[in-house]
């Protein structure tokens, strides 16, 4: 759900932890001693940690992914809908679980996601499937129920809708098509 490239600008002394975790990454890397090949993959997945923290510091605006995490209803909401893409949601019912009113929850998604709570769901549940038929054998019934959907015919329908390919040759195929690649 990030965007493809993350660009951060060099700027001395904007982001200190991210400058010492680079540091200690260059000097594990020049000078390999005892330990070096655990201390590389923690210093990496670090490195993505601050150079994320950066990117949403530098952020400008509180829009996007970045101003999700500003936003605590729409937070609430979206942990709400990761957590159980199963269940039937409605908006008064996410509008409950994030703490405000259905016209304040579905402005402040709109303008932070940048579609609607519903449409943020069909999407959601369809990259769950995606995930789901690629990774596991799990018959297209069960991924339907695993994503909301009462029927496998229901479920499939959506998912040609969404992406113009059926379920089960997305799963079949080599490779999945750009958009659906998870």
């Amino acid at each position: 759900m990030l965007p493809e490239f993350i660009h951060l600008p060099a700027r001395p002394g904007r982001h200190p932890a991210l400058r010492s975790t680079v540091d200690l990454l260059a000097c594990e890397i020049a000078e390999p001693r005892p330990g070096t090949d655990a201390a590389i993959p923690a210093l990496l997945d670090t490195l993505l940690l601050f150079m994320l923290r950066a990117w949403f510091d530098e952020q400008s605006a509180a829009t996007g992914w970045a101003g999700v995490f500003g936003d605590p209803a729409v937070s609430d909401a979206l942990r709400a809908i990761h957590a159980a893409p199963e269940r039937a949601w409605t908006v008064p019912e996410l509008s409950a679980v994030a703490g405000v009113s259905r016209a304040t929850l579905a402005r402040r998604f709109l303008a932070t996601v940048g579609q609607p709570p519903l449409s943020y769901l069909t999407r959601w549940r369809m990259l769950t499937a995606a995930r789901l038929l690629r990774e596991s054998d799990t018959p297209l019934a069960g991924v339907a129920r695993k994503v909301g959907y009462q029927s496998e015919f229901a479920f499939a329908k959506a998912f040609k809708r969404e992406y113009g390919l059926a379920p089960g040759h997305y799963r079949r195929a080599d490779e999945p098509p750009a958009a659906l690649a998870v």
